[in-house]
């Protein structure tokens, strides 16, 4: 496949500027641009598909350029409900800088990144009316699909002039990095316009741009969320067993979806894998693959090891060898409670909520259905102590197969 046929069987074009631009991508070496504000210290899982095609045009030898707003940050792009709230410049600067670092690595040092601030920070307001706002037809801009939804509840001149920036930004590209095409997600169709329409009315050169669909689970809710907080590439945020976790749960009517867009794995791969999904789905094969791919490139190989290797002991249930951070973070979201004295085990059960009676307590414990620490225990007067804690401080008890509870030793 050329490139444009593959970005259209990966699912990565939604709108497209001009006809022309499929022979451009699949023919030419072009310089292209994808940008972000930083909103926060670190992009998330929904800022990733985004970055894998940027890597991938990049791979077919276009030469990419990473944008990140330190000016549209402290204005902040409208919402479709209400506006953001405006972000210190401090802070702004801060979160700059973590993404620049992050996208660096991603990129392994070879993608150039700039930060509209640099051309903004001296353009006065006069000026900027004069060169950028007369060009742009305000009734253009109210068509626009992000501002027509705000008219009805507001939207501040700020917000309104957003897409003004951004499409400076486009033009100070064009001009000073012969940058013509811009890469975004379809929620910034708009702005891409914008650009493309100031350079062709301000210095009568032809411009284009794409966008990618919006990824979404298969509840409609973008990729990446997490009962409502954002699954972070920054590994010291959201770690990359976490990651795992969350993609070897992918619904199998979305994994292969996902492949296509995440990963560089070929057309004859996720076939394969598709087939598997089909024919012997308790595998989880595809997901096998999207977790692996997905934390390799994020974290490295030993990473994505090692959140297999504390995915398999908890399935496994021996957890005895797991040190005390990893039974932190393998155990986050369990039921914690702290534990102040020595128990015996139906005592321990009971006290701490894990059973509701002495009765239920002695019937689980018999039947084997209490396992403490990876061994199952059958005793209803085995001593729990901080002495066989492991660390001498941690306590995992296991209801059934699937029920974790972690006591704490203070």
């Amino acid at each position: 496949m050329k490139l444009f046929e593959e970005l259209k069987w990966r699912g990565l074009i939604k709108d497209i500027s001009s006809p022309e631009l499929e022979d451009k991508l699949n023919n030419e070496s072009l310089t292209f641009y994808w940008g972000t504000d930083p909103t926060a210290d670190s992009l998330h899982l929904g800022h990733y598909s985004s970055l894998v095609t940027a890597k991938r045009l990049a791979k077919a030898g276009h030469h990419p350029i990473l944008l990140v707003g330190g000016a549209t940050g402290l204005i902040g792009d409208p919402r479709p409900t209400a506006e953001r709230e405006i972000i210190q410049k401090e802070t702004v600067e801060k979160n700059l800088e973590g993404i620049r670092n992050q996208v660096s690595r991603l990129f392994d040092g070879k993608a150039e990144i700039v930060n509209n601030y640099d051309w903004t920070k001296d353009v006065s307001f006069l000026d900027f009316l004069r060169d950028v706002g007369k060009y742009i037809n305000v009734n253009y801009m109210l068509d626009k699909d992000i501002i027509r939804r705000r008219l009805s509840t507001g939207i501040t001149f700020a917000e309104f002039a957003y897409t003004l920036i951004q499409g400076n930004d486009f033009l100070h590209l064009y001009q000073e990095k012969n940058c013509v095409l811009q890469v975004e997600g379809s929620d910034q169709w708009g702005n891409i316009t914008t650009g493309i329409d100031l350079i062709r009315k301000k210095i009568g050169k032809e411009a284009y741009g794409f966008t990618m669909p919006l990824i979404l689970d298969q509840y409609g809710n973008k990729f990446g969320k997490s009962e409502g907080n954002a699954l972070w590439l920054d590994k010291e945020k959201t770690s990359s067993y976490e990651l795992y976790q969350y993609l070897i749960n992918t619904d199998d009517s979305m994994v292969i979806h996902y492949l296509k867009v995440f990963t560089f794995l070929s057309r004859e791969e996720i076939e394969r894998l598709e087939k598997s999904l089909h024919e012997n789905p308790e595998a989880r094969e595809a997901q096998q693959a999207l977790a692996r791919e997905i934390i390799t490139d994020l974290h490295g190989e030993e990473e994505y090891k090692k959140a297999l290797s504390l995915s398999q002991v908890l399935f496994s249930g021996d957890v005895s060898s797991l040190t005390g951070e990893e039974i932190r973070l393998v155990f986050q979201g369990v039921p914690t409670f702290s534990v102040h004295e020595s128990a015996n085990l139906l005592d321990f059960l009971v006290n701490h909520g894990i059973v509701s009676s002495r009765r239920e307590g002695r019937e689980l414990i018999g039947a084997g259905s209490i396992s403490l620490n990876g061994n199952k225990c059958m005793d209803n007067e085995f001593l729990i102590t901080k002495e066989n804690a492991i660390d001498h401080c941690y306590v995992i008890v296991r209801r059934g197969k699937k029920k974790y509870y972690l006591g704490i030793f203070e």
